[in-house]
């Protein structure tokens, strides 16, 4: 018995000795706070630069646009909108492509004060849930909105000239990336519920029907009142569920915690 205790004593913590003053914490933190404006104040620069501002709205508007009665063209209803809505997305786009960069020092901040099995964990989670809003937001640009936009267009009557306001656009827009960007998180979700042992893999299989009705249901409340976008959106949802039951199995297998092994008595 007396074994025991002595090798138990000789067990060494894997974070023992990582420790650090909360003031060394709160110093840290605001250095990589400051890595991450500067990278997005870069990023910034260099979009005003090149496209600007206005093509970055350009861009964004394309698939209405394309879809517009010929001569027809977005409005700005503010006297301020011409330059007020460039300026967001120019922010927005920065953001979005300093992320890596702004995860990569969220990362370098928590990574310390973890344990190998939850580095394991947590890294493959960050990355995929990053890839995966990306896939949501450019499926929903390249395919959903030129679809939405020719099916709307199809019922608009002869006698009015269509002339959205670019900020009304703007916030369209914006909700519609949240909300194909989140969908698409769907497999992290499932992942997660099934890693923290809150449901059983037999369990997510058995709620497939219950989902499939979820999911349009989560459609019809966040999509425009149209077919083409509630479809686009309840699909997708229901194939990641699948996919998400699938990667739970191998992602629960390779993240388990180290099990201490049992001492003879």
């Amino acid at each position: 018995m007396a074994d025991d205790t002595s090798k138990a004593s000789e067990k060494v913590d894997e974070l023992a000795g990582t420790e650090q003053p909360f003031v060394q914490h709160l110093v840290e933190l605001r250095d990589r706070m400051i890595k991450i404006v500067i990278a997005i104040g870069v990023v910034a620069i260099g979009l005003a630069i090149y496209p600007g501002p206005g093509a970055l709205y350009d861009i964004l508007a394309a698939p209405l646009v394309a879809n517009l009665p010929q001569g027809a063209t977005l409005i700005a209803t503010s006297v301020i909108s011409p330059f007020l809505v460039p300026l967001k997305i120019l922010m927005m786009a920065a953001f979005l492509i300093a992320l890596p960069v702004i995860l990569w020092q969220v990362w370098s901040f928590v990574a310390p004060g973890l344990y190998m099995h939850e580095k394991k964990l947590v890294l493959p989670l960050v990355i995929s849930s990053t890839v995966l809003f990306f896939i949501g937001v450019l499926f929903c640009y390249y395919f959903v909105f030129g679809q939405v936009f020719k099916f709307i267009q199809s019922f608009a009557p002869k006698s009015i000239t269509a002339a959205p306001d670019i900020e009304a656009y703007l916030g369209f827009v914006l909700s519609m990336f949240l909300a194909f960007g989140m969908a698409f998180e769907v497999p992290i979700v499932v992942i997660v519920l099934a890693r923290m042992g809150m449901v059983t893999i037999q369990q997510l299989k058995d709620f497939r029907g219950y989902f499939v009705v979820l999911a349009f249901i989560i459609a019809a409340i966040v999509t425009p009142p149209d077919v083409v976008s509630q479809l686009a959106l309840a699909i997708p949802m229901c194939l990641l569920y699948e996919i998400g039951i699938w990667a739970a199995q191998i992602f629960i297998k390779h993240t388990q915690a180290p099990v201490d092994p049992i001492e003879p008595t």
